[in-house]
């Protein structure tokens, strides 16, 4: 994919864990992304912003992330931008008929492996923001 379009693809993450939400921040933020975080469901509705992934941490303080994942799935603005759900509690067959996510991470996960699965959900998806 072109740099330059990277550049200006965006990820919203959604996760209470400061150290995991500031990690993955990172990876995405050195991977060209602008990046928004929150730390629960509450602030992420608030937000205006339609990025082109979703990364939700199942386990909220204030909700669950399969719930979320629903609500967002059901909203016609953004029920076509790709969602990974991740989890340390669930396991990818439990996850299946929770929610239409496009992929799953098990904590811990391969940063890598994520990297590359997001850019190959948002190059899939073909959303022109």
């Amino acid at each position: 994919m072109d740099k330059a379009l990277e550049m200006r693809r965006e990820v919203t993450i959604l996760e209470d864990d400061s150290d995991i939400r500031e990690i993955c921040a990172y990876l995405f933020l050195m991977e060209g992304y602008t990046v928004n975080t929150y730390t629960n469901i509450s602030e992420l509705r608030k937000s205006k912003k339609t990025p082109d992934l979703y990364l939700l941490y199942v386990m909220l303080p204030d909700g669950n992330g399969l719930d979320m994942c629903n609500e967002l799935k059901a909203a016609p603005a953004t029920a076509k931008v790709p969602i990974i759900i991740m989890s340390a509690h669930i396991d990818v067959y439990d996850f299946k008929g929770s929610c239409k996510a496009e992929d799953f991470i098990s904590k811990p996960f391969n940063l890598e492996k994520l990297a590359t699965i997001a850019a190959q959900l948002i190059e899939n998806a073909g959303l022109d923001n």
